[in-house]
């Protein structure tokens, strides 16, 4: 998760919004996020960009508050599920985004099923990237030559997975939000606020 910083979150949507206008969106989405994560019974962490949020939203409840390592995103996350799986123990991880207001507690507990008998499962996002991934074992392969930020981003985990031999479920396609346009899609989910 990118710290809430005027200028460094949501930056396409920024173009058309604006700064401020975007960071009022991020938030948003990020206790959106935070909402359809918290009831889940399972651990949680949440991964800041730059520095740990001493008091913010995720202060509240049960989250792990954890920092990212690497250079890009493929790096940050490879690191993440690495760290999970061999240094936590974990048995089964699920990495999400905070660009998903479709994203459900429903669909999060689909995913967690799933790695009960897939060593991956991904949510595909309409853009061609994904909302979610999850593993069921560690497989670093699938953030190595991939095209981050792309159309292409689904398409090449997809085939990494297959290269591994690594079975996999998708969930249902979402959409994400990276443009005014995206916005404007899913909106009306917050008008009451």
């Amino acid at each position: 998760m990118k710290n809430e910083e005027a200028g460094k979150v949501k930056t396409r949507l920024a173009k058309t919004v604006g700064d401020e206008k975007a960071l009022e969106i991020y938030r948003k989405l990020l206790t959106y996020t935070r909402d359809q994560v918290q009831p889940l019974r399972v651990i949680k962490e949440v991964w800041y960009s730059r520095f740990i949020e001493e008091n913010d939203l995720w202060s509240m409840g049960d989250f792990k508050k954890q920092l990212q390592k690497g250079d890009g995103l493929g790096e940050r996350m490879s690191e993440a599920f690495r760290r999970s799986f061999e240094e936590e123990r974990m048995e089964n991880v699920v990495i999400i985004g905070s660009d998903c207001a479709e994203l459900t507690t429903e669909i999060l507990g689909e995913a967690f099923r799933q790695l009960e008998d897939h060593d991956i499962v991904i949510g595909p996002a309409d853009d061609g990237g994904y909302y979610l991934l999850g593993m069921s074992r560690f497989i670093p392969a699938l953030f190595t030559e991939i095209s981050w930020s792309t159309g292409a981003v689904l398409e090449q985990t997809l085939e990494k997975a297959d290269k591994e031999h690594a079975s996999y479920h998708k969930l249902e396609e979402l959409h994400d939000v990276d443009e005014e346009k995206d916005w404007e899609l899913i909106k009306y989910k917050f008008e009451s606020e």
